[in-house]
């Protein structure tokens, strides 16, 4: 179908204006980015309670979480450890704010997002380490602050939807996985850049080709990084008993492909998948609930994945 008319006029704004995200520094970028989002991200509705976290990260830095709660009380809930996008690079705590704010109320789940560490500061596996970082101190910590250790579930978009579906097949192969559910929003599962969405959207919608060899040049060592399924997930050999998923692609995203071949070799594999591509839609929209109307719709569709996943029960 055609551009949704919101995802067109926002589009069209920023080729008016003639300031798409400039990618010089990276401490230019992360400006920019975060006043970006402080214009098109929803305010933040009330959730029960909210709380900001510190644990030993493995870089020998604190490692901050913020932990959303639906509800007033103290008994475990289902936990969603939620990774947020930026390309590796952008994107911090309040940047997805919102989102989890709308996630924690739709899913009745408790939300743990997390501040991973950033390129090219920190390059890959960084990242990763932080999100196995954040796992152990669920695991020995959980109880005590309101989430429950047993029913887990990852997510997170774009780049963070790349991190949390490492992360899975990593807990997968430790023997004893702890995640049940995966929630995907448009993650970047291969850093090939050569799909037909790749080509198809290059230009023009947002996220561009040149925006993702700029964060691709960030986040990785080298090239040899590039083959890595912790880097591109969807190189994995083998996808076989990973935890159920939920994937999001929009239609005018380049990252659409990728995510949508990952779902099908899930289905291959046995793993149940609910694959919704969003027509009309272009990368990053989830997060613009203040210029994109589709925005709710598609924070309440996945929130009502976890309420009806595994991890739920």
């Amino acid at each position: 179908m055609p551009l949704e008319p919101d995802a067109a006029k926002l589009l069209e704004a920023i080729r008016t204006a003639g300031s798409p995200l400039a990618l010089t520094t990276p401490a230019a970028a992360r400006q920019q980015y975060d006043q970006a989002r402080a214009n098109v991200a929803s305010p933040p509705p009330p959730v029960g309670r909210v709380r900001n976290i510190t644990i030993p990260g493995p870089g020998g830095a604190p490692l901050a979480l913020r932990l959303y709660r639906p509800d007033q009380g103290d008994e475990p809930l289902p936990t969603l450890l939620y990774f947020h996008g930026g390309g590796w690079v952008l994107g911090n705590l309040e940047s997805h704010d919102s989102v989890c704010r709308a996630l924690t109320l739709r899913s009745g789940f408790a939300v743990l997002s997390v501040d991973y560490r950033l390129a090219p500061e920190h390059r890959f596996p960084a990242a990763i380490e932080d999100a196995e970082a954040a796992l152990a101190w669920v695991l020995a910590e959980g109880r005590n602050n309101g989430i429950d250790p047993t029913r887990l579930a990852v997510g997170g978009d774009s780049a963070g939807g790349n991190i949390a579906a490492a992360f899975t097949i990593l807990d997968r192969d430790s023997g004893h996985p702890r995640i049940g559910f995966q929630l995907l929003i448009y993650p970047a599962v291969d850093f090939g850049l050569d799909t037909p969405s790749q080509h198809a959207f290059a230009e023009g919608h947002l996220l561009t080709r040149a925006n993702q060899v700029w964060f691709h040049e960030q986040y990785l060592r080298s090239e040899a990084d590039r083959a890595d399924w912790r880097v591109s997930p969807l190189r994995v050999p083998d996808v076989a008993g990973l935890p159920a998923a939920f994937i999001l692609t929009a239609e005018y995203d380049p990252l659409r492909d990728e995510a949508e071949a990952y779902a099908e070799r899930l289905r291959q594999a046995a793993v149940p998948v609910t694959l919704w591509r969003v027509p009309g839609q272009i990368h990053g929209f989830v997060a613009m609930g203040r210029v994109i109307a589709g925005s709710a719709t598609a924070l309440q569709r996945l929130g009502d994945a976890l309420a009806a996943s595994p991890v739920a029960r």
